[in-house]
């Protein structure tokens, strides 16, 4: 009983030492990525990731806005440079409803202003206009020398004729954000310096200039399509949080990344969003759908493991069986080989005169004989079935005498070994399509068993009868019997109960596999009802109505 165990618990180590070459890599990989996914999540490293890319993004953006912006102002003022009097202020702007003052400064003290007539009827507009009018005649007057000669080195450096700045006039108690175009005029000499230039109004930058400058940085914007999130950008000024302007997606809120517009619109801020989440969310989702990952890599990891663990196992306990079997094989055929040799080289040297003792050895030389043969016959029998080679010759046959017939010939045998046989074969059973070999070797395959172990209560049975549409083989004993944990694996092969009773009974192995195969074959099957001392009953089930496939023959 202990020897079992201990081949067992000998082969563990061989195993484990197999599982633990693929897991311990494995296990450590995962935890160094556990731990790394900890921290990025601990050090909010995916944040900072979406943040530079925002930050990129709002660059760009920026970049075509300036652009864009230059764009209109060239083309405004190459229009404008024909204006070399004041009362050609007032055309130029009733071709450009969208600038709201424009001017013409030739000197200190003469500033030439004008300011959108069609909308002169506003008062705030109106007043405005008063307010910006002094405030550039007074700046002018001061540094006018100054922005001529930075325009003078603009054109030089960047090829650029204008100088887009930021202007800010009070409106109630909310400043406004304008931008003030410059430009040298035709005529403006270093003796007598001249500038031109015009502003755009906050009404023309909030509702016309950035929504349409986003909707170019953003094209394709759908606010109805929520199934993919979508980045939304706004423009606000530095006094106000709100925002001037935004593209189509933008919801409100706060925006997640801010940029401060470097040199066109100074003032100005531009802040970016994704339309539907947010940065933490989407960090959040990277995060957890990583763990996700992991532990069902993990999972399938230690599934693999188990079944790797139990693939070894078996085929380790396999070997063992096959180890076992080799062994069991050449005791099996030594035994019968060396009583055949005794008994025959007796009876060669005629050292026995008694008839009746001749005649005993005659039938110990057949017995033993026929005993080699059958265990030659399920070996032949498991390598055809093993190579896929084990072929079937199926013919009508009366499976009563064919029962009546094979227990005839074993009969002497059970008898002589003391046992009490009982046959009963009911009349008027059907012909069946079986071969008749195969069927006979699996019932003495049975009965073999039954009688080997069945050391104390010597008792046979074996029964034939119809039931339904199948005809019922049983063969009963009243043996050592089979536990229950051990009833699923005595039809697999080389498989021997782990019962000391057993093991001390030499055997290969292969007899019950032999017998399911030959039953599997005709259709059928076989089944064990059997408890620890009380004896087996083995059943097999042959259907009368065989398949047309039996009928043909098949190979196994």
């Amino acid at each position: 009983m202990l020897k079992p165990l201990i081949r067992r618990w000998s082969e563990r180590p061989r195993v484990l030492v197999l599982m633990l070459a693929v897991m311990l890599p494995a296990s450590a990989l995962i935890v160094a990525s556990v731990y790394h996914l900890r921290t990025i999540q601990r050090d909010k490293a995916i944040e900072a990731v979406i943040q530079r890319d925002y930050q990129q993004v709002l660059a760009i953006a920026e970049k075509r806005i300036d652009e864009r912006a230059y764009e209109i102002a060239e083309e405004a003022r190459k229009q404008f440079s024909n204006v070399v009097h004041s009362d050609e202020l007032e055309p130029f702007l009733t071709t450009h409803p969208d600038i709201a003052h424009a001017f013409l400064w030739t000197g200190k003290g003469n500033l030439a202003f004008q300011s959108q007539a069609s909308r002169m009827t506003d008062a705030e507009f109106n007043e405005e206009g008063k307010k910006v009018s002094s405030d550039l005649g007074n700046w002018f007057d001061v540094e006018a020398k100054d922005y001529v000669s930075k325009l003078k080195r603009i054109e030089a450096t960047e090829g650029r004729r204008v100088y887009i700045t930021d202007h800010w006039v009070p409106r109630g108690d909310i400043w406004q954000y304008q931008t003030l175009v410059l430009f040298v005029p035709q005529g403006s000499t270093p003796e007598h310096p001249a500038l031109s230039g015009f502003i755009y109004g906050t009404d023309y930058l909030k509702n016309t200039f950035f929504p349409q400058a986003l909707s170019e940085v953003l094209p394709n914007q759908n606010q109805s399509n929520t199934s993919h999130p979508q980045p939304a950008i706004m423009v606000r000024t530095v006094k106000d949080h709100s925002p001037l302007a935004a593209s189509f997606c933008w919801d409100g809120g706060p925006p997640e990344v801010e940029r401060a517009f470097e040199s066109v619109f100074p003032g100005l801020i531009l802040g970016i969003k994704l339309h539907g989440t947010t940065i933490a969310s989407i960090s959040d989702h990277f995060v957890r759908s990583s763990f996700l990952i992991l532990g069902a890599l993990s999972l399938l990891l230690g599934g693999g493991m188990i079944l790797t663990y139990r693939n070894v196992t078996r085929e380790l306990a396999l070997a063992k069986l096959k180890s076992d079997f080799v062994s069991n094989v050449s005791h099996e055929l030594r035994t019968p080989l060396a009583l055949i040799r005794l008994y025959a080289e007796t009876l060669e040297l005629g050292r026995l005169s008694n008839p009746g003792k001749q005649q005993e050895y005659y039938e110990i030389i057949r017995k033993e004989s026929e005993r080699l043969t059958s265990l030659i016959n399920n070996i032949l029998d498991f390598s055809r079935i093993e190579s896929g080679k084990k072929e079937y010759s199926f013919r009508e046959t009366d499976v009563a005498d064919l029962v009546r017939s094979t227990l005839g010939s074993y009969r002497f045998e059970i008898e002589q070994g003391g046992f009490q046989f009982e046959q009963r074969i009911d009349n008027n059973l059907p012909h069946l399509r079986v071969d008749r070999e195969a069927i006979a070797r699996s019932l003495l395959n049975l009965v073999n068993n039954a009688v080997k172990y069945s050391a104390t209560e010597k008792y046979l049975g074996v029964h034939l009868y119809r039931h339904d549409s199948s005809i019922n083989l049983e063969v009963v004993d009243h043996g050592i019997g089979i536990a229950p944990k051990e009833q699923p694996k005595i039809f697999e092969k080389f498989y021997r109960v782990s019962d000391p009773l057993v093991h001390n009974t030499k055997g290969s192995g292969l007899g019950l596999s032999l017998v399911r195969h030959i039953v599997q074959a005709h259709g059928g099957e076989v089944v064990v009802e059997s408890a620890l001392g009380q004896g087996s009953k083995f059943v097999i089930t042959l259907p009368v109505q065989n398949s047309a496939q039996q009928a043909k023959g098949v190979s196994a």
